[in-house]
C-alpha cells in the first residue's frame, strides 16, 4: 500500500482511525518526512500517534476539518451499520444524514471511503485495505456509482490476505478527478507482482468481476435468468416462529421447514428436519404464496457455488432463493436444474466472483446466462426423482 501512495512534497497526508498510525509511520520510512502527517482516532487510549504527526482525537465519520488532503491511506474499521447493527441509533442517524452512498445493511468501510473521497484536494488519492464485498453486494451499490462519478477506480484483490482471518481482502487505490476502474489479480504469488485483469475506462459502477473471455462468451450466448424467472426469497425465522400453524414437535398431518441443509444438487431431502419447525403444508402458502406450487429452488448459503433442485412437492422453506417462471419464460425447469448444477455453471461462478462473499447473492443469479438455443414449453414434475432422470440439455431444438 505505501509502494502504491503518491503525494506532492510538503502535501498533507491522513490516517483516518489511526491508532498508532503505523501507516503514516511506514510512509515516512519510505518517502521521508517532507510532508504534512495527521491522524485521526475516535478512542483516546487507542489515539498515540509519533510526534512528528499531528493528533486528532475525533470519530472520522463526523469529523470536519478545514482543509483537504493530497494522500489519505489506512484500514478502517469494518462492522455492519444497518438495522441490527450494535450501534447508537443517535449516531446512526447522523452517520445516515451524511452519506449520500447508504444503503441497506451499510458497512463502516463504505461510510470510510466516502468520507476518504469527499476530503481529497483535486487529484489526490485515496489508498484503503478493505474487505473485497463491495464489489459485488447490491448494499455497495451507490458506493461504486459514487466512485464512478468521482474519480478513477483501481481495485488490488489480495484474497485471504490475512493469516487466520476469514475477511477476503482488497486493496482500493483511488485518485479524485480521473476516470474509469482497474482491476488486479494480487492474490497469493501475485502480491508482489499484482497482474492487470480489467481495464474499464467508461465504468459507471457496475459489480467488479473477473471477466474473462469465456465468462463473456457464455453471457452473450443466452439470456440471463432474471429476465425469465423472478426470483424470491424465502419466510425467515422469525415469521414462521409467529405462525400460529408452525410447532416444534412432530404431529400427524405436519411436514417440515425445509433449510439448505435438505437441498442437493438435483434433488430434495424431504425427510430430515433441521429447522425444529414443522406446519400443515397447505398453510405454507400463508406465509409465501410460491410454496403452494412445485417450483425451482437454488440455495443461498453454499458459498461460491450453485445448487439447484426442483421442489415437486411443494414445501415450506425457512431459507433459500425460490424461481418463479415469468409469463415469457418457456424452459424446461426439468433441464434447467441440470444446467445450474453444471460444471460450466459452477466454474462461471467462480471464475467471477471467487471467494468475495460466502454466499451466492440474488444479483449473481439474476446474471447467471442460460444456452442459447430454441425454448421448450414448461413440463413440470410433481415426482421429485425425475430431476435426476432428466436430459442435460436446457431446450430442446
Amino acid at each position: 500500500m505505501v509502494s502504491l501512495a503518491e503525494a506532492p512534497k510538503g502535501g498533507r497526508i491522513l490516517e483516518p482511525a489511526s491508532a498508532h498510525a503505523p501507516f503514516l509511520r511506514a510512509f515516512r520510512e519510505a518517502h521521508g518526512s517532507g510532508y504534512r502527517f495527521h491522524a485521526v482516532e475516535v478512542d483516546p487510549l487507542a489515539l498515540d500517534p509519533p510526534p512528528w504527526a499531528e493528533s486528532h482525537l475525533a470519530d472520522f465519520l463526523l469529523w470536519e476539518p478545514h482543509e483537504t488532503f493530497h494522500l489519505i491511506l489506512g484500514n478502517p474499521p469494518y462492522g455492519a451499520l444497518g438495522a441490527g447493527a450494535r450501534l447508537d441509533p443517535k449516531r446512526r442517524r447522523l452517520y445516515r444524514s451524511r452519506f449520500a452512498t447508504w444503503h441497506g445493511r451499510y458497512n463502516l468501510y463504505g461510510a470510510f471511503l466516502e468520507k476518504g473521497v469527499r476530503l481529497l484536494a483535486p487529484s489526490g488519492m485515496l489508498v484503503y485495505v478493505i474487505p473485497a464485498g463491495w464489489m459485488v453486494l447490491s448494499e455497495f451499490h451507490k458506493l461504486r456509482a459514487f466512485l464512478a462519478r468521482e474519480g478513477e477506480t483501481e481495485v488490488y484483490y489480495l484474497g485471504r490476505a490475512f493469516p487466520g482471518v476469514k475477511v477476503v481482502a482488497a486493496v482500493v487505490r483511488f485518485r479524485k478527478g480521473g476516470r474509469g476502474l482497474k482491476l488486479y489479480d494480487a492474490e497469493g504469488p501475485l502480491f508482489h507482482s499484482p497482474v492487470l485483469l480489467l481495464e474499464d475506462p467508461a465504468w459507471q459502477g457496475e459489480m467488479v468481476r473477473f471477466e474473462t473471455e469465456e465468462t463473456r462468451r457464455m453471457e452473450a450466448s443466452g439470456r440471463p435468468l432474471g429476465e425469465l424467472y423472478e426470483i424470491r426469497f424465502a419466510a425467515r425465522s422469525p415469521e414462521f416462529k409467529r405462525h400460529p400453524a408452525v410447532k416444534r414437535e412432530p404431529a400427524p398431518g405436519l411436514v417440515p421447514v425445509l433449510t439448505g441443509r435438505n437441498l442437493k444438487p438435483g434433488w430434495v431431502d424431504y425427510e430430515r428436519n433441521y429447522s425444529g419447525l414443522w406446519m400443515p403444508k397447505e398453510r405454507a402458502k400463508e406465509l409465501r404464496d410460491f410454496y403452494g406450487t412445485p417450483h425451482l429452488v437454488v440455495a443461498h448459503t453454499k458459498g461460491t457455488r450453485v445448487v439447484a433442485a426442483w421442489d415437486g412437492l411443494a414445501y415450506p422453506w425457512r431459507e433459500e432463493f425460490h424461481l418463479l417462471p415469468k409469463k415469457s419464460a418457456r424452459l424446461d425447469p426439468i433441464a434447467l436444474v441440470e444446467w445450474l448444477n453444471s460444471h460450466e455453471v459452477q466454474r462461471y461462478i467462480k471464475t467471477l466472483y471467487r471467494d468475495f462473499v460466502p454466499h451466492l447473492t440474488l444479483r449473481m443469479l439474476e446474471r447467471l446466462p442460460l444456452e442459447k438455443a430454441p425454448e421448450l414449453s414448461h413440463r413440470a414434475s410433481s415426482s421429485p426423482s425425475k430431476a435426476s432422470r432428466a436430459s442435460s440439455r436446457l431446450f430442446s431444438p
